[in-house]
């Protein structure tokens, strides 16, 4: 959490962040964060606040062929900002997920060169008349992973293992691909 403080201010109580947090304990969600973020603004006379929120985000996920199941971690970040005019909202999704060098298999008779890497999405939802117009973590993820040659389970069994590697080798894509399939989708 941080403020902007009008020019003549020398400090600020810090111990206001922690009051107003405590004041919403249990209830802090992307809904009621411009909430939070106005009365830290009154309560500090500051011109503007900010916060972001940063957390690990387990998604359940069955392997394909033999459901076991298992979590997969994605970092998440919210961050908001008002000052008095707007307020400014987003969240970030770092996703993991395999990606298959469309190059190396054209070249090679056997296999092909295949990574894991990480896809960050970051959106700003719209303000409608009922409020934030929200997306989903699972709706960011599910994007991630449709637009990388296959998704990243925790937990694979021999028959999942056959599965998503033949998954990846049937959807090579480059890594700008990659980030083209994830811009077209977010756009939608």
């Amino acid at each position: 959490m941080s403020v902007h403080l009008p020019h003549h201010f020398k400090g600020t109580h810090m111990s206001r962040f922690l009051e107003v947090l405590a004041k919403h304990e249990g209830e802090i969600t992307m809904r009621s964060l411009p909430a939070i973020l106005h009365e830290l603004k009154r309560r500090l006379d500051a011109e503007s606040a900010h916060m972001e929120l940063s957390f690990p985000h387990f998604i359940d996920k069955a392997a394909p062929v033999s459901g076991a199941r298992a979590k997969v971690c994605c970092q998440c970040t919210f961050s908001i900002s008002c000052n008095g005019r707007k307020d400014d909202v987003s969240l970030r999704v770092v996703v993991p997920v395999t990606t298959l060098c469309p190059c190396s298999k054209e070249i090679s008779d056997y296999g092909a060169h295949n990574q894991r890497g990480h896809v960050t999405i970051e959106v700003r939802p719209t303000m409608t008349k009922e409020g934030w117009a929200w997306i989903w973590i699972e709706e960011l993820v599910e994007i991630a992973e449709r637009s990388a040659s296959a998704p990243v389970y925790a937990l694979l069994k021999r028959s999942d293992e056959r599965h998503v590697t033949m998954q990846a080798h049937d959807n090579p894509v480059f890594v700008e691909d990659l980030v083209r399939n994830v811009a077209v989708a977010v756009e939608r």
